[in-house]
């Protein structure tokens, strides 16, 4: 099944441009703030249990 670019190009075009009114710039900041959030605290618990993994390796 072939899908026709400018028909996606349009839908997602169309779909961002009725959600974007409805974003506010606090939920943006809310947003970047608990992701940067999640990435600092997901890379801080891979380096403790890298730690802990190989220490029990030992």
């Amino acid at each position: 099944m072939s899908t026709n670019n400018s028909t996606f190009v349009g839908t997602v075009g169309g779909t961002f441009l009725s959600v974007l009114p409805n974003i506010n710039s606090t939920d943006v900041l809310k947003t970047v703030i608990l992701a940067g959030l999640g990435a600092i605290v997901s890379f801080v618990l891979s380096l403790i249990l890298k730690r802990v993994l190989k220490k029990h390796k030992k």
